[in-house]
């Protein structure tokens, strides 16, 4: 049995290049898991073990570690930061109690930043802030604590101040206790000595600690009243205080320091344990009908004497074989346990469980509610999978990935290839659910589906490195949609006789616009018996199944709602197929009539830029053709804008040489637009055209 109060299961998470790794590397040196810290620059980081992440000087898949400090366990995942590489940060914070923003003292609030911040939002997750690069040029830690407050509307409560700043920063001052935490010259994380606070920052500390006492007894109405009469409460009352008010999300305790010069990491340590929640103070997992999909009002309560239900958050495929990563939210897990996945409902065996220290990893013979661990050699679990007791079924709330954005056809270079590659990628999608293949039926190609450029380009890598399989690669290719703009009312008679029982089936229907990313909707007001209830899913599985290929270019079809208002039956020739056979034949009929269009997708476009070049930036968006959404002043000027896809291949080239290097963007899906006549005829002529070269 283990005291679940003493577990923190944490994430870091921040914008690329804010120093969520070089943070995770110096927490697992004070901690005792790793006696030399490895520099992400030099590709040896020990949470960046893939060859990719190793050269890139990038994280690409989340890692989990464990380590301990001050008798607490802390189970910590560090997460990418790259936009292409988000749903590792999504499907970690689902499955986490508290997370850790890191941001960079110079580059302040950056756009993935902002996105991290939002998922963690939604998923209610109580959160620490780490502003880092305190060492850095251009380092200002209260002009970053203005951006968390505007850009991301948070309520950062100061912790600690940094004592100098750039190359004259040498400690933190921890505000509440009222102390300096000095380094000396050597960088080492334990050469650092308590002191008094410098003469010329005390009037700042007071200050802010005053607000930090007023903002944390807010927490407690008989500390309030206390205070209010002159009586300050303790060290140990405010610290309950602050961590009540973090984990409500009424404020998060704000901390500074540089991670790859050692300075300030103790204090953010000591933090974790003091006011982030253990896996008993968060709201519990609701349960879900594993036939309805509707919640029962259940939960599934944390603790080891609960049924078991855990979540698999990540699938991942290495030297030791296939990885099943876990949060078990209740009961207990033992090596050689039977138990049932529910969204299959079959049974698996455990074998092999393992505790994760990034690419190594310690046997375990059993697990309990609180642990984040992982099963090697599982068969039919994938991402966002529950797995119960077998006497006790049950679902967690599953998890909603991004729809990929960009494809690539991909073949094999040589005739052998082709068995690996099929192998390999289905390894790789039940790694990362928004990477996505298909087979193209007309060409039989192989189409690659995923959230970017960098994303696909480093499927690629490891294809070629990891699996052995050389491709040769296709342009890439944007995932345009079609849809109507005129409701047409037609009707279709199918009607065979060749011998024997024929066929027939006749429907009058409309063809309507739906509603924006509503899909395809069927509905049938046929009264009187004219067709049989029971003939009517044949006819909406006919005009589904045509939605997969549009008229203009062969691209599914969305938002079209159909609606079956009359027709007729012959008591003998009708059927299933008779109906199934006139609704597909009536799309075709009626689809060049309801003024068929292109849709493009339509993405979100963030844009960081020094001031001077934003009038360069600002015009080539709108060559681009870019909407400008927003403008924001800063230490960089941020500019926001919706943009085609089409239009953003290759943009951070164009960006680095606009900004002399110093331009950063992100992008993610919005919607789906209407294309430009113009633009509309020359994708569906070069799609005739390929096709007829085919």
């Amino acid at each position: 049995m283990v005291d679940l109060s003493k577990y923190r299961n944490i994430g870091i998470f921040a914008h690329v290049d804010a120093g969520k790794t070089t943070t995770t590397e110096r927490i697992l040196k004070l901690t005792g898991q790793i006696h030399k810290t490895g520099e992400v620059h030099d590709g040896e980081s020990t949470t960046d073990f893939m060859e990719q992440e190793a050269e890139r000087g990038i994280t690409i898949q989340s890692a989990a570690v464990s380590c301990f400090w001050n008798t607490h366990r802390l189970n910590i995942i560090d997460t990418p930061g790259h936009v292409d590489f988000t749903v590792e940060v999504y499907r970690s914070l689902k499955v986490l109690d508290g997370g850790l923003g890191v941001f960079c003292a110079s580059g302040g609030v950056e756009p993935q930043s902002e996105t991290n911040w939002r998922y963690a939002n939604e998923s209610e997750v109580a959160r620490l802030i780490f502003v880092n690069k305190l060492d850095r040029m251009g380092a200002d830690f209260l002009s970053v604590i203005k951006q968390i407050k505007t850009v991301l509307n948070a309520n950062p409560l100061i912790m600690t101040l940094p004592i100098g700043c750039e190359d004259e920063f040498i400690g933190v001052v921890d505000i509440l206790n009222r102390k300096a935490y000095v380094w000396d010259s050597t960088d080492l994380p334990e050469n650092y000595t308590i002191q008094d606070i410098p003469a010329n920052m005390l009037d700042d500390v007071e200050t802010y600690r005053e607000e930090l006492v007023e903002t944390a007894i807010e927490q407690d109405d008989n500390l309030m009243e206390t205070y209010m009469e002159g009586i300050e409460p303790s060290i140990e009352e405010i610290k309950l205080c602050i961590r009540k008010g973090t984990r409500n999300l009424q404020f998060f305790p704000t901390f500074c320091g540089s991670a790859f010069k050692n300075k300030g990491m103790q204090l953010v340590l000591d933090a974790i344990v003091d006011y982030l929640p253990a896996p008993t103070e968060v709201d519990p997992q609701p349960l879900i009908d594993p036939d309805t999909g509707e919640a029962t009002g259940e939960v599934a309560t944390v603790s080891p004497d609960e049924p078991l239900r855990a979540l698999a958050f990540k699938i991942m495929d290495d030297r030791f074989g296939a990885l099943t990563f876990l949060r078990i939210y209740s009961g207990r897990m033992r090596k050689g346990d039977t138990i049932l996945n529910s969204a299959t409902n079959k049974t698996e065996r455990i074998g092999r469980m393992v505790e994760m220290q990034a690419d190594e990893r310690n046997e375990l013979i059993t697990a309990q509610a609180g642990d984040i661990i992982a099963i090697i050699g599982m068969k039919n679990v994938q991402t966002g999978h529950t797995l119960c007791d077998v006497k006790n079924h049950c679902m967690l709330e599953p998890m909603i990935f991004p729809i990929p954005v960009i494809s690539i056809a991909v073949s094999p270079k040589n005739k052998g290839g082709s068995e690996r590659m099929s192998i390999a990628i289905g390894k790789m999608i039940s790694e990362d659910p928004s990477f996505q293949v298909e087979t193209d039926k007309d060409t039989g190609e192989t189409i690659l589906k995923g959230m970017g450029e960098l994303h696909l380009d480093i499927k690629i890598d490891i294809l070629k490195r990891t699996y052995g399989v050389d491709l040769i690669v296709g342009a890439p290719q944007v995932a345009y949609r079609e849809t109507i703009t005129k409701i047409v009312e037609d009707s279709y008679t199918h009607k065979k006789q060749s011998g024997g029982s024929g066929q027939f089936a006749k429907i009058d229907y409309r063809i309507k616009p739906g509603q924006a990313n509503s899909g395809f909707t069927f509905s049938s007001t046929v009264v009187g018996g004219n067709i049989p209830k029971e003939f009517w899913p044949a006819v909406e599985k006919g005009f589904a199944s045509m939605m997969h290929n549009g008229i203009l270019a062969g691209f599914p079809v969305l938002d079209v709602e159909i609606e079956l208002f009359d027709g007729s039956f012959h008591s003998v020739d009708s059927s299933t197929i008779a109906f199934e056979i006139a609704s597909k034949n009536a799309f075709r009929q009626s689809m060049p009539k309801a003024g068929a269009q292109l849709l493009e997708p339509i993405m979100h476009v963030d844009v960081f830029t020094p001031e001077n070049h934003v009038g360069d930036v600002i015009g080539d968006l709108n060559r681009r053709r870019g909407a400008i959404k927003d403008q924001q002043a800063g230490s960089t000027v941020r500019v926001k804008a919706d943009v085609p896809l089409s239009e953003m291949f290759g943009y951070i080239g164009h960006l680095r040489t606009m900004t002399s290097g110093r331009g950063q963007f992100s992008m993610e899906f919005s919607h789906y637009s209407a294309c430009p006549t113009s633009i509309a005829e020359t994708i569906i002529a070069k799609t005739k055209e390929s096709e007829k070269n085919k």
